[in-house]
């Protein structure tokens, strides 16, 4: 039932922000990416025809619904919310969406205690090799969201409900089940925080949206053996085209380069010099 879904205690308002956040990127012409403070949400499809893949900050519902109707039109409301993973930043909305448009949500079934009150996520971690917001990762909400029986698991198939033609795989690393997803016709991937194209620890470049291709967000990432593994998975498809939870899309030349640099030298980009988390290892 409705009144059944809650954020966790810990949820509220992070003022935290970059100099895209407004800023809507038309990737492709069923493909969109829009900017919340710090983290991108994404809509794919059409007007009469589209999903939400991820729910972006706390308290954002009213900037997300405003963004979907000004790309869309009025009134827009998608048949989905498909969900790469649950931490904060992803499902912030989430539960103000799903009253506002009366529509399930889909994730990795390894994500299902995170978003059904069941368990919170390890800790952030400040101590980890990085920048300020790396410091400022336990004020993050932490705490568990309950989505009751709206939240449904990924189809065992591998397809993605409402998103013909797109696959989901499983990139965890990041989260336990953290999905991306890959559509094989034109090659264009949605990587959630698998690999994103801004440092996420370091405040300057969060704030500045400077271009950098590296691995997930360190102060959440527990599992760096598996967030390697993810991120050849992903260069092993070749996309054409990336939109990752945190920065820029790339495309073209520019993606295969650095994702590529990021395979070859992701010990030395993406896995901090030490961190609770840190796993030596990785070989």
């Amino acid at each position: 039932m409705e009144k059944d879904m809650h954020y966790g205690d810990d949820y509220k308002y992070i003022p935290t922000t970059s100099i895209g956040s407004g800023v809507g990127i038309e990737v492709l012409p069923d493909l969109y990416s829009f900017t919340v403070q710090i983290v991108n949400v994404i809509l794919v499809g059409n007007k009469d025809d589209f999903v939400l893949v991820d729910a972006g900050m706390p308290g954002s519902a009213d900037d997300i619904i405003a963004a979907v109707e000004s790309h869309l039109g009025p009134n827009s409301r998608p048949k989905a919310i498909i969900l790469t993973h649950g931490h904060f930043d992803h499902v912030g909305a989430i539960i103000d969406l799903v009253k506002q448009w009366e529509i399930p949500v889909y994730a990795h079934e390894a994500e299902l205690p995170f978003l059904t009150g069941k368990m919170s996520y390890p800790e952030p971690d400040p101590t980890v090799e990085g920048g300020m917001v790396a410091k400022m990762s336990p004020m993050f909400p932490n705490e568990p969201i309950n989505l009751g029986d709206h939240v449904q698991t990924l189809p065992q198939d591998g397809s993605v409900p409402h998103m013909p033609g797109f696959r989901w795989i499983h990139t965890p690393g990041h989260s336990p089940g953290h999905v991306s997803l890959f559509r094989d016709e034109d090659r264009a991937l949605i990587a959630g925080d698998a690999f994103v194209t801004v440092k996420q620890d370091s405040l300057y470049k969060v704030l500045t949206q400077e271009l950098e291709v590296t691995g997930p967000p360190r102060y959440l990432t527990t599992d760096w053996k598996a967030a390697k593994e993810s991120v050849i998975k992903l260069e092993a498809l070749k996309p054409t085209v990336a939109v990752t939870g945190h920065g820029l899309p790339l495309s073209g030349e520019l993606l295969a380069n650095t994702l590529g640099k990021l395979v070859r030298e992701f010990d030395t980009i993406a896995v901090p010099d030490y961190g609770k988390y840190v796993n030596k290892d990785l070989q």
